[in-house]
């Protein structure tokens, strides 16, 4: 136990480290994503220098034509959500109408087979009410004359 105190320190490195080095692949893989990764890191610096400079020179102009813009602003927005809610509108009365006819069209293809179901019933509710009336006519005069 002596001994494990008194190793130096660059073995004590290895033996954190695998035993074998880094494969092929891993060493490809490295060798083609550190230029990749350097050119996007180089991009990604030099479009936040151009933001920092877009902002340096439109705040200034904003400002200045600010009592113009924000008013054109507002009107081309109002304009867009007029045209926009206009045609939503449309479009949904369009399809109203189109369910509405096709809705009718649809009962007027079943309106003569709902005329003869209700000539029926009629006819039965008639037949039966007659029935009813008779019987109970039959019932007054059997009692009238007993």
């Amino acid at each position: 136990m002596a001994e494990h105190h008194h190793q130096r320190p660059a073995d004590a490195v290895k033996a954190y480290l695998p035993d074998n080095g880094p494969s092929t692949t891993q060493v490809v893989s490295i060798a083609t994503l550190f230029p990749v990764g350097s050119i996007l890191l180089s991009l990604a610096g030099l479009i936040l220098t151009c933001t920092l400079f877009g902002i340096a020179v439109s705040v200034p102009l904003f400002l200045l034509f600010s009592p113009i813009i924000v008013p054109a602003v507002m009107t081309l927005t109002l304009a867009v959500a007029g045209f926009l809610t206009s045609g939503v509108f449309g479009i949904t009365a369009l399809s109203s109408f189109t369910w509405i006819i096709t809705y009718f069209m649809k009962m007027r293809a079943s309106l003569p087979g709902q005329f003869e179901q209700a000539k029926r019933r009629v006819g039965d509710a008639a037949g039966h009410m007659g029935q009813t009336v008779r019987e109970v006519g039959q019932k007054a005069q059997d009692t009238v004359w007993s």
